[in-house]
């Protein structure tokens, strides 16, 4: 298995990446969505984590972008933000992310999710 992780900020990479080897995967990452929008075309990843307050396409942007191109619609997007609003979530959603869990972020609730969307 081999998630992306799509986000802006080195930190917030590095601790996704290190929940997500821990569960056994390898990880491929991206620093923004335009970069994440490539990445997923060019290695059809498991599943993507995606940031939503990025600089070029933002994460909705990129969610939906990917979630209508015939060649990336089956991978799950998982928006892992800060942005905790309810409008914010139904919005993600709308955008065809399969979940959406809040920064900071819990691991057992991130693990509990990745295990909930990737393939055993």
């Amino acid at each position: 298995m081999e998630p992306l992780i799509v986000d802006d900020s080195p930190s917030q990479l590095l601790g996704l990446k290190r929940i997500v080897e821990k569960l056994g995967h390898e990880t491929l990452t991206a620093e923004d969505g335009a970069a994440g929008v490539e990445v997923a075309k060019r290695e059809l990843p498991d599943l993507i984590l995606m940031d939503v307050v990025m600089p070029n396409l933002n994460g909705f942007q990129a969610t939906r972008t990917i979630s209508k191109d015939p060649t990336t619609s089956h991978i799950p997007v998982v928006l892992v933000t800060t942005k905790d609003q309810e409008t914010d979530k139904v919005w993600g959603m709308r955008q065809g992310a399969k979940a959406y869990v809040t920064k900071p972020i819990k691991e057992e609730e991130l693990t509990a999710t990745l295990k909930g969307l990737l393939p055993a």
